[in-house]
């Protein structure tokens, strides 16, 4: 379902431009009037899509703790992987903030066509803060957390949510089971709602370029361009960093593992769903890399779970560049921030569809950083180009880890246990995860 709504989706986007940019040439009063009530069915959309984000990420964010908890505390096999994926998913977000702004430096965006884009795309910014270290520091703990996800003070949701998660992890069973269950069962009632406002995405997304070509023309078509490049190119960049994983730890089966790799990297750039790769994932690593039947069946069970190496990656490059699109210069407090907040919600919305997790993975770092979100609308229409290349460097970093840890000398839980409890509703098809 969500692949065709992709296509339609980017169907919609080019539509809405061209007819906007033909109401734009001939100017007709009465059909500029009809192109803005149109465009207000837009933002109608944007804002029932706005109206999940708080609940989604904090519920995402306390399930998303727990499950990973519960899964790391399986056996030490499964520890060193956590280890693992911790290490490789700060270097990734490090290299995304790196690489997109070394690109954007290189290639600004043409500020004529930049300005067509977020022009017509108008939402509020948040200044960047002045103040210092000593300053931001106490604003990590959210006084009032309530009022913090009223004031979208993101960063302090999140800390709230990853402390209630681990806190939730320390109760006892007949306590936490009930409570985490109640939060499994608001993200997915978020989820249902978000499902329902995508399947009217062409609808939004048309009513919302038809405000773009209506004000602007074609001017736009450059920019949207120019992000489909630069945060593909950024993505197929971060498969350096499971290939030099490899080089560093076992440099002698490099050229095996690039021969594993190959048909599963064909296999997800088909699919978009590291989920459906998961079985040639564990062939190809058991009969090309000779892993043992411990490393398949926990390690790559656990490493669709809750891993995902380029969602820091292509989340911060999306980030990047929609603040450069304003001409935004967020404070350092707030682009470590976005960093902290890429590397958070990596975890919880591993598993979700690829249009509902962008959304819920995007909004959240837009915020940290004071870029407006509406323009991500517009984004998603295109987003089914760079996130082919998403699932491409995730299955080759999960094959990766498998690759180089080591199982452990003691007898660990059985397989098939620890893949139930790793899996356990994490994934489903169509998730570009």
């Amino acid at each position: 379902m969500f692949r065709s709504l992709s296509i339609l989706v980017l169907a919609a986007l080019v539509s809405g431009l061209l007819a906007g940019a033909a109401i734009h040439a001939v100017e007709t009063p009465a059909l500029v009037a009809g192109a803005e009530t149109v465009q207000a069915v837009g933002v109608l959309w944007l804002n029932a899509l706005r109206m999940t984000i708080v609940p989604l990420v904090f519920s995402l964010l306390v399930t998303g703790v727990a499950s990973a908890a519960d899964a790391a505390a399986t056996g030490r096999l499964a520890g060193r992987a956590f280890m693992i994926f911790a290490a490789v998913l700060l270097v990734a977000a490090l290299y995304g903030a790196g690489a997109i702004s070394g690109l954007l430096a290189l290639w600004p965006v043409d500020p004529a066509s930049g300005a067509a884009l977020t022009g017509a795309v108008q939402g509020d910014s948040v200044p960047a803060a002045t103040t210092g270290f000593r300053e931001w520091l106490p604003t990590l703990a959210p006084a009032n957390p309530i009022r913090a996800a009223a004031d979208d003070a993101i960063l302090q949701i999140v800390v709230f949510g990853l402390v209630f998660g681990f806190a939730a992890t320390r109760l006892r069973h007949d306590l936490r089971t009930p409570l985490i269950g109640f939060f499994q069962a608001v993200a997915e009632t978020m989820i249902v709602i978000v499902r329902w406002v995508l399947i009217a995405a062409p609808i939004g997304v048309f009513a919302l370029a038809l405000g773009i070509g209506l004000r602007t023309g074609l001017d736009a078509a450059g920019a949207l361009t120019q992000y489909v490049l630069m945060v593909s190119a950024v993505t197929i960049g971060a498969l350096i960093l499971p290939y030099g994983l490899v080089a560093v730890l076992r440099g002698h089966d490099f050229a095996r593992f690039a021969r594993a790799c190959a048909p599963v990297q064909a296999l997800a750039f088909s699919t978009q769903s590291s989920l459906a790769c998961l079985p040639a994932m564990v062939e190809r690593t058991r009969d090309e890399l000779g892993a043992s039947t411990q490393v398949t069946g926990v390690v790559l069970p656990l490493a669709v779970a809750v891993f995902r190496m380029t969602s820091p990656v292509a989340n911060l490059a999306v980030a990047f560049f929609i603040i450069h699109l304003y001409g935004l210069e967020p404070s350092a407090g707030q682009i470590a921030a976005a960093i902290a907040v890429s590397l958070a919600v990596s975890v919880g919305a591993v598993g979700l569809p690829g249009q509902i997790s962008f959304f819920a993975s995007m909004a959240p770092i837009c915020l940290a950083l004071g870029a407006p979100v509406e323009i991500l609308a517009i984004l998603l229409a295109v987003e089914v180009i760079p996130d082919i290349f998403r699932t491409v460097g995730n299955v080759t970093a999960d094959m990766a880890v498998a690759a180089v840890v080591r199982p452990p000398e003691e007898p660990a839980l059985a397989a098939e246990a620890v893949t139930e409890a790793a899996l356990g509703g994490a994934s489903q098809p169509g998730a570009s995860a």
